[in-house]
């Protein structure tokens, strides 16, 4: 693996929002981590060679250019809010869309009743779209996620008051 693949493999998992990549080969592995902060980049190689020190360390350098992309957190709620609500939660890391196209209304908005098995939005991962049912019926409080945003797995996106 040269600099450029490094390069382009860091350039990927910070557009994806994927938090962690990690590529083993032979004599080769390297892991790329993202926590919504700076990417962290760590490569070893087993068997001393004068070149693959010098990659590890443009690897390094290259840090700086690739930032994490940056994911709408949730508000804070109080205990007793928290209480009455039921949150609605990603199944998956991708992108989160409130519609099955840009044309098409959103699937629910703020204050829509819902049942249990209906379908709430569409989570994409590696160009399939998986419908999201809600897991409870009851009325929709607040959306926590933008539209066409990337979701982490068991990220907030509806709170629910139930029925």
């Amino acid at each position: 693996m040269d600099i450029k693949q490094i390069q382009e493999l860091i350039k990927f998992v910070s557009k994806s929002g994927v938090n962690e990549v990690s590529i083993e080969q032979e004599n080769f592995k390297i892991t790329i981590k993202t926590n919504q902060t700076p990417t962290y980049v760590t490569a070893s190689v087993p068997a001393p060679v004068a070149a693959q020190p010098q990659i590890a360390q443009q690897a390094t350098a290259a840090v700086p250019q690739a930032e994490a992309p940056q994911v709408s957190a949730a508000p804070a709620t109080t205990d007793a809010a928290a209480a009455n609500y039921i949150t609605i939660k990603s199944p998956m890391i991708g992108t989160f869309y409130r519609s099955s196209s840009p044309d098409k209304p959103a699937f629910v908005n703020v204050g829509d009743e819902i049942k249990a098995g209906q379908v709430i939005c569409i989570v994409e991962a590696m160009k399939l779209f998986n419908e999201i049912e809600a897991e409870v019926s009851g009325r929709v409080v607040k959306i926590l996620t933008d539209n066409a945003s990337p979701v982490e797995y068991d990220q907030p996106l509806f709170l629910v008051e139930p029925i």
